[in-house]
């Protein structure tokens, strides 16, 4: 009976020392993590400008790059060079390509512009090995950075295009921001994340379709 009652406390005593440590982590956690709601008054008013739609993008963990212009001579997506632009967006761990938002390409042609068409390093698009909450899995996101720029001044720049419903992230540990268009009826969102990357291993995998590009082609903002 004593060797029984000296076991259950053993037993207890670890399930305490796991519980204490998943709500440390959980802690830990949440302190790297600092979020909110965009203010409204912070957002912009004016049209955005059309971008030249040159893009120069490299994905890092793909080692691949494409130079583009997004626009035919009419001012319409061209959706040749749209599909250029989600193979180097395709998931990593699947290989799946969709067809990521022209809109954020855009947002990223804008990026091209205002930095002296540096190239953009794309850290990660879309994901489809991710749950279905994140944007990166609706082919929504970016998390880019470009060399010889601080990511803080990418993080400001990002902010000025948000005429609402647009999630902006500063990732200061790994060094890249992230670019998000919302879910319908969701608010601007902006926040800091602490963490180490977590998507950052390179993986080896064949090249997976899961949607081709055959919408019709589509108007671009203003």
């Amino acid at each position: 009976m004593r060797r029984i009652a000296l076991l259950v406390v053993a037993a207890l005593c670890v399930g305490g020392v796991t519980a204490d440590a998943a709500k440390s982590k959980r802690k830990k956690r949440a302190k790297a993590f600092q979020g909110h709601n965009a203010l409204k008054s912070t957002l912009r008013t004016e049209p955005l400008p059309k971008p030249s739609g040159d893009i120069w993008v490299r994905a890092e963990n793909l080692n691949e790059d494409v130079k583009v212009n997004i626009y035919k001579p009419d001012g319409s997506f061209d959706d040749a060079a749209l599909a250029k632009l989600d193979e180097v967006f395709r998931c990593v761990r699947t290989g799946a390509v969709r067809a990521v938002r022209a809109e954020l390409y855009e947002q990223l042609s804008r990026f091209f512009d205002h930095f002296e068409g540096k190239q953009i390093q794309l850290v990660s698009g879309f994901r489809f090995a991710e749950r279905n909450s994140s944007r990166h899995y609706h082919a929504s996101a970016m998390d880019i950075r470009i060399p010889g720029v601080s990511i803080k001044e990418m993080y400001a720049f990002a902010e000025s295009l948000d005429a609402g419903g647009m999630g902006v992230g500063l990732y200061p540990t790994s060094g890249f921001i992230h670019v998000d268009f919302r879910a319908p009826g969701e608010p601007s969102y902006r926040w800091t994340d602490t963490t180490g990357p977590s998507h950052g291993k390179k993986h080896k995998t064949k090249k997976k379709k899961s949607t081709s590009r055959t919408q019709p082609a589509r108007k671009p903002t203003s």
